[in-house]
């Protein structure tokens, strides 16, 4: 296939020999030229390879740059599937929004109501927390817990049962803090109610209605296609591959495991956009269930991470200068995806990568079509302030803890100081890492040497105070409590 396609609104692909289309604003969308811009930029950020897919004007357009894998120099194309990382929640939205409007499925309702084996570390919070709440991220349960329970069709069964000891990150309702470990009970939800493993829910329920022919969650299904390869290094240098394909066990199914061409990922998209139809008029979701995906459910405080200025039920949701969007972000080992969509626009963008500065890929080439395409501003990049702000560090210093990680705030010769550090099932992710912190408010530092999933240059601290008064910080979304 070439480099340089489009698809109409049946799906169907032709080629594209370097000349533009016009998008709903009537403007020239110049296929070689941000062809051109797009290979420049992977090639100015180290990223091997990026697949782009824009859906504009009821067609889906799709670009290609670079290698799948630095050590055989396959070509990445425009039907390349790459590891989709938590864009993966998106899939299990949907389905559980189906089963929502089905009536199978109470979002106010306890848990336990459907999922009676389900149980955290805390007997309250088992007793409360709701289907609502694991969909906003707002249920408490942490994060960063991977635990791999085999290939079996029981993997999702055994995982919640090894996660109930699993300590909360904050009370259910308390605060937002994102979370895998909800996402893989709502996955472990739709298999009790479907009475289907969550691939085959998946296929049978959103991936066969919509046509997504390059869609899929088990590394065999992989091989009928051409695969990127992940691939990791230091900012600013060619990274090398990562120790193997595919990392991820099949029980990070819902959170994590769903692998796709950019193409299939806007098409996902565009029946959000279409108000829960496929193309060919088959009703995926109700309009009014679309629509409640995107209201927001819950503010963040930390809005840089991700982009997010609030959540709804699943999807990030963003507002550009007083222009609403909605959207989701990915990574797997070596491997990042964006989405982008702008409703009042009808316009959806995917890119998706591996490896390499692919945050500074995204937000230069993002902030260009998105202006041109929407008129859409993206904030700047995070950083810290002209003039930083005088801050008193001594009540944020201290200890910070949540599952799998402790990070320690302290002073270090008249500078914040942050020490992040993988303990317990973690603690051979990675060695400690250090980083010093300039003011950007009050409550928001700026550390540097985050890697290119979470920043462009600057990685957010976000510091937080819990409905209890306890402190909390954010990093990566995740909230920490203050512990000591």
């Amino acid at each position: 296939m070439e480099n340089n396609v489009s698809w109409d609104v049946k799906g169907d692909w032709k080629a594209k020999g370097g000349w533009g289309v016009r998008d709903s604003g009537g403007r020239r969308l110049a296929l070689d030229r941000w062809q051109a811009r797009l290979d420049e930029l992977c090639a100015a950020h180290h990223v091997p390879a990026a697949s782009l897919a824009v859906l504009a004007d009821g067609n889906i357009h799709a670009l290609a740059s670079g290698v799948l894998h630095r050590g055989t120099g396959v070509e990445a194309t425009t039907d390349s599937v790459f590891q989709l990382g938590s864009i993966a929640k998106i899939y299990t939205a949907t389905l559980v929004m189906q089963l929502a409007e089905s009536g199978d499925l109470d979002l106010d309702a306890p848990v336990v109501d459907v999922l009676p084996e389900f149980a955290t570390a805390d007997a309250e919070a088992t007793r409360t927390i709701t289907t609502r709440q694991l969909l906003s991220h707002t249920s408490g349960l942490t994060c960063d817990f991977t635990l791999d329970t085999g290939r079996g069709d029981d993997c999702l069964a055994r995982y919640v049962e090894a996660a109930k000891g699993v300590a909360l990150d904050c009370p259910p309702g308390t605060a937002v803090s994102y979370s895998s470990v909800g996402y893989n009970v709502l996955g472990r939800i739709i298999e009790v109610l479907t009475g289907q493993t969550w691939d085959e829910a998946l296929k049978d329920r959103l991936i066969t209605p919509l046509g997504l022919t390059e869609t899929m969650t088990l590394p065999e299904e992989v091989l009928r296609f051409r695969a990127a390869m992940g691939h990791l290094g230091e900012p600013g240098q060619d990274p090398d591959l990562a120790p193997a394909w595919d990392l991820m066990p099949r029980s990070a199914g819902p959170y994590g495991r769903v692998c796709a061409t950019a193409t299939d990922v806007v098409r996902l998209a565009r029946m959000h956009l279409d108000g829960g139809t496929a193309p060919d008029g088959t009703r995926v979701l109700a309009a009014e269930t679309v629509g409640a995906m995107q209201r927001r459910e819950v503010d963040v405080p930390d809005k840089w991470t991700v982009s997010a200025d609030g959540w709804g039920l699943g999807w990030t949701l963003y507002d550009w200068f007083g222009t609403p969007g909605f959207g989701h972000d990915g990574a797997s080992i070596g491997q990042y995806g964006y989405l982008r969509v702008v409703p009042e626009a009808g316009v959806a963008v995917a890119l998706l990568t591996n490896g390499g500065g692919a945050r500074q890929l995204y937000a230069a080439l993002l902030r260009e079509l998105l202006d041109e395409l929407a008129g859409v501003r993206m904030p700047d990049a995070f950083a810290p302030a002209a003039q930083p702000p005088a801050v008193d560090i001594a009540p944020l210093t201290g200890t910070y803890t949540r599952e799998g990680v402790v990070i320690t705030v302290s002073e270090r010769d008249g500078t914040p100081h942050l020490v992040y550090e993988f303990v317990d099932g973690m603690k051979d992710f990675s060695p400690p890492l250090e980083m010093d912190l300039a003011p950007v408010s009050e409550t928001v530092f700026a550390a540097s040497g985050a890697g290119p999933s979470f920043s462009e240059d600057w990685m957010p601290v976000v510091f937080s105070t819990l409905p209890d008064g306890n402190g909390c910080v954010y990093v990566g979304m995740r909230a920490a409590p203050k512990t000591s």
